[in-house]
Parts: C-alpha cells; structure tokens; sequence
C-alpha cells in the first residue's frame, strides 16, 4: 500500500530457484528480475520409462521394460504421474499375479483405473464427451460445460484444458472450448461434414 516502506537486509550470496505454471501471470518487474528464464517440456515415453524402472528398482517392484513402458505412455509426460500409476499397478500386480509388472498387468490395471492409451482418464473423456454431444462439438463457454458436468470451472481449465490442448483434442476460441477432429476420433465419434470451422488440430 502507499505506507509501505522497502527495508534492506544484508545476507549471504544465495541462488533463488522460482517455478510456476503461470508464468503469464507474475507482474513484469517480478519476472525480469530473474537472470535466466527456462522452459520445461514435458517427458517424452522414454524418459518416463527410464524413470519409472528407476522408481520401481528404489521401491522393490519388479516391473519389466514393457510394463515401464505402457506405464509411461499414459502418465501424460508427468514423472509424478507415472510413480503415482507405478504404485497403484502394483497394488494389481500384487493381486491378479505374482507381483511383477508386465505390459499386460499394467494394461489391464490402467484400463480398471479409466486411463486410456493416451493418458485420459474419465473427467477429461467426460469434458469431450459433452462437448461433443451435448454441445454439438462446442463452442461452449467454460463455466456452462463445467455446470453440466458438475464440476468446477478451475478444475477443468488447470487439470483438463492443458493435456487436451497439447494433444490438440481441445480448441479454445472467443466463444468458448470446441472439440476437434482429433477428439472425435479418438472417442469413436463420428466426424460432422460441417464443422462450422470450429474444430481445429486435424482433417475429416
């Protein structure tokens, strides 16, 4: 406020460390004072895979290369993800075999679970779903589709919107979130003749 006085502390030399997903939305002067400024991408399958038989060795799971690897492809290129499935699939190792993740527990486990091949699980299907089918493939604002799925608004704009958005199943334009042709595809959906131009990130 306008009382509000700058005091100057003497300290040690030290290196400050800041992270953040909204990067957009730190003031300018906060931002610029940082010397260097980075992006991180998310892992690629492989990376996940190395890291996942790393946390399954620390662990004491025993997981094979191709239950590392199905593990990977649907933890949505996020190393917290993938241990958090690590650990529930050895909770179905543990019961339908011997204790050993392969591919075909880890499938079957992430399948009960309502992951998909790509990593969705069921609110991300539900929030493409409606778009779809209650909204004729959008565009529909985004508190209206967070009411009619009952859920809140921030919850699908900071869990759902970036994975969908990078998958390019989920448009964004000034008149809400559209489903793509990519979507459609991927839930078994007819594609419409006429789009409207709304769905982008693929062809019919």
């Amino acid at each position: 406020g306008p009382s509000a006085r700058s005091i100057r502390m003497d300290l040690r030399p030290f290196t400050l460390i800041g992270a953040t997903t909204r990067a957009g939305q730190l003031s300018s002067p906060l931002r610029d004072r940082f010397g260097v400024i980075q992006r991180l991408e998310l892992y690629n399958a492989e990376q996940l895979t190395d890291i996942i038989r790393r946390s399954s060795m620390i662990l004491g799971i025993p997981c094979t290369a191709d239950g590392a690897k199905e593990i990977a492809r649907r933890a949505r290129g996020t190393p917290r993800i993938a241990n958090r499935l690590l650990k529930r699939v050895r909770d179905f190792a543990d019961v339908m075999g011997n204790g050993q993740i392969n591919q075909e527990i880890a499938s079957i486990a992430l399948s009960r679970l309502e992951i998909d091949s790509l990593g969705l699980d069921s609110l991300d299907r539900r929030m493409l779903e409606m778009i779809i089918k209650g909204y004729s493939g959008g565009p529909v604002g985004l508190e209206t589709l967070a009411s009619s799925l009952g859920e809140e608004a921030v919850t699908l704009e900071d869990v759902c919107e970036p994975f969908l958005m990078q998958l390019g199943f989920l448009g964004r334009t000034p008149k809400g979130r559209c489903a793509t042709v990519l979507a459609y595809k991927h839930l078994g959906f007819a594609v419409p003749n006429n789009n409207g131009g709304q769905m982008t990130f693929g062809n019919p």
